[in-house]
């Protein structure tokens, strides 16, 4: 065995082992980089220069700008402006507040991107109001965590800013493009199982479809949607950055949050800015000791072994695209988005290129991937807030989100084997893909 081989057997094996032993990600990150180093015979020094690498990106200046503008919006009174949108958009349906969950969803996560966010904010709301109306409380959870993840596909998303910068090359603008048809294709197959659902256990319609009624909705939900105007548009149009357009987001979250809707108050803006830098905190410690993990995986040459042996099990294309969403699966249900963003997609990506999937296609994947994970045991974030927020033990949240996970993964099939909806917006505004 070469000295190669047992170096990547030292930060592989000893980053599972961590993962298992159930150590904080970054931790397990930055421990296994530094056996691989001393495997290696090393400077110790690389690790930090390598980290500060990692940050050291303007990219990457648009991932807290974005969280928060979140965070802000998420905290000013923006959830019910959006649930009653939603309300008079779909509300009427059988399983109308079902329904009206999975829109607002959609509509919240063009403004959290966040799917935790999403959760704790719309869930809060909308699960003890389904229970109210005869839902009942897991179907109602269940319902919320997985219309939660719409918000991974739909822009401004920072977790779509994070693999643009580990793809390296890829355009912020045409990834915030390709996830609107994404997510909206999993909102409409979320909504086909909540109505065959619903319509088994007669759960109740909302009242009947007023035009009036949503006009006047939209025209109250305008300031909230316009913050997502703001970023796409510019970006889209090229008038300013990814960056200069997040930090924009937050001036106008800032004063819509405050002075427009009064839904928080300056001790309140100061609480979120709290929040921002302890969820920040977390993302850019992942972002640079899984920088340095990258640099070890790049110099030990593991992407092109993965490659390799990912097509020695078969050279045809459809079994190697099922195989690679099986790994980001697979590793969903054991780590956080983020990290597996940073580590997976140096060495996933290349084996996507060569059979033929485009690196913006690839991300959409990766991105619902991950969102599946999210709400996958053990490690599934969103779960767990999702089963916090409704008081519900997490194994009858499971079971119930078995038909949605089918909803989920159906759409994955689709995004994979139909490259179009992932790339049609974003070739018909001009990006290469």
């Amino acid at each position: 065995m070469s000295p190669e081989d047992i170096a990547t057997i030292v930060l592989l094996g000893s980053f599972f082992a961590m993962i298992l032993l159930r150590f904080p990600i970054a931790y397990a990150v930055a421990l296994s980089t530094v056996f691989c180093l001393m495997s290696q015979g090393q400077a110790l020094v690389t690790l930090p220069q390598q980290m500060v690498k990692g940050i050291w990106s303007f990219s990457l200046m648009a991932v807290p700008f974005f969280i928060t503008m979140g965070v802000l919006m998420g905290s000013g009174g923006i959830s019910d402006k959006l649930i009653a949108l939603a309300n008079s958009l779909v509300g009427w349906m059988r399983g109308g507040l079902a329904m009206v969950n999975i829109v607002a969803s959609y509509f919240f996560g063009g403004i959290s991107g966040s799917a935790s966010a999403d959760t704790a904010s719309l869930g809060s709301i909308l699960i003890p109001m389904m229970v109210d109306q005869g839902y009942d409380a897991d179907f109602s959870t269940a319902v919320t965590i997985t219309s939660s993840c719409e918000g991974l596909l739909v822009p401004p998303s920072h977790n779509m800013v994070i693999y643009a910068t580990t793809a390296s090359g890829i355009s912020v603008g045409a990834l915030f493009m390709a996830g609107y048809i994404p997510g909206a294709l999993l909102a409409v197959s979320l909504m086909v199982g909540s109505y065959i659902i619903s319509v088994k256990r007669n759960y109740p319609k909302g009242k009947p479809f007023s035009l009036s009624y949503f006009i006047k909705q939209l025209l109250s939900s305008f300031w909230a949607l316009a913050a997502v105007l703001i970023v796409v548009v510019g970006v889209v149009g090229g008038v300013f950055t990814a960056t200069e357009s997040a930090a924009i987001a937050v001036v106008y979250s800032l004063l819509v949050s405050v002075f427009v809707y009064r839904g928080l108050t300056w001790k309140g803006v100061w609480k979120a800015l709290d929040t921002c830098v302890e969820t920040l905190a977390i993302v850019l410690i992942l972002i640079a000791t899984s920088a340095a993990f990258g640099y070890c995986l790049t110099t030990l040459h593991v992407p092109a072994k993965a490659a390799m042996l990912i097509k020695a099990v078969s050279d045809n294309p459809i079994v190697i695209a099922l195989m690679l969403n099986a790994i980001l699966l697979i590793l969903g249900c054991i780590m956080d988005m983020a990290p597996i963003i940073l580590i997976a997609t140096p060495i996933l990506l290349p084996v996507a290129q060569s059979i033929g999937i485009s690196p913006i296609q690839f991300g959409i994947m990766v991105i619902l991937n991950c969102g599946i994970g999210l709400l996958t045991p053990p490690v599934g974030a969103v779960l767990f807030i999702g089963s916090a927020v409704a008081k519900l033990p997490m194994e009858k949240v499971v079971k119930a989100t078995l038909p949605f996970y089918l909803c989920m993964l159906i759409t994955l099939l689709l995004l994979t084997f139909v490259p179009a909806i992932s790339l049609w917006l974003p070739m018909y505004f001009g990006y290469g893909v």
